[in-house]
């Protein structure tokens, strides 16, 4: 009986523009446990990509339920498995691992040097140029080694 209602199900889907009943339907009963910290970061980056978990696992060639078990259980995954990972949700391995990314140095100067050329900038045009006035020959000349 149920088979027969689930052709039928089915067979309207195929023909109809609208369908209740889609692949994107969540299956299975929600977990009363909460994730761990790395499967709360797995749901919220498939999530934020608008994936389902069975085109996640798709995508790294594992079964759905494999990788339903990743968002809901503590796990160790290989390399293989973590850098793949990381490319289908496009974030690095170390933001999956909850790694904090190390902050991009500025390529401009640091420290008091920094703060002055901060200050210098906010002067106007005419005063900028005697800064670089003063500082060009000082830079060209300790550049070559003060020859």
């Amino acid at each position: 009986m149920f088979v027969a209602l689930l052709h039928i199900v089915q067979a309207i889907c195929s023909v109809s523009t609208y369908c209740p009943y889609d692949s994107g339907m969540r299956t299975g009963r929600p977990s009363t446990r909460p994730r761990p910290p790395f499967g709360e970061r797995l749901y919220q980056l498939r999530e934020q990509a608008g994936l389902s978990q069975a085109q996640v696992a798709e995508r790294l060639g594992i079964s759905t339920r494999a990788y339903a078990f990743w968002e809901r259980e503590p796990v160790a995954l290989k390399a293989e498995q973590l850098s793949d990972l990381a490319d289908a949700l496009a974030v690095t391995a170390d933001f999956l691992l909850g790694r904090n990314p190390p902050k991009q140095r500025g390529s401009g100067p640091s420290g008091k040097l920094r703060l002055l050329f901060e200050a210098a900038s906010q002067l106007p045009r005419s005063q900028q140029q005697k800064v670089a006035a003063v500082l060009e020959p000082f830079v060209r000349e300790h550049a070559t080694g003060g020859r």
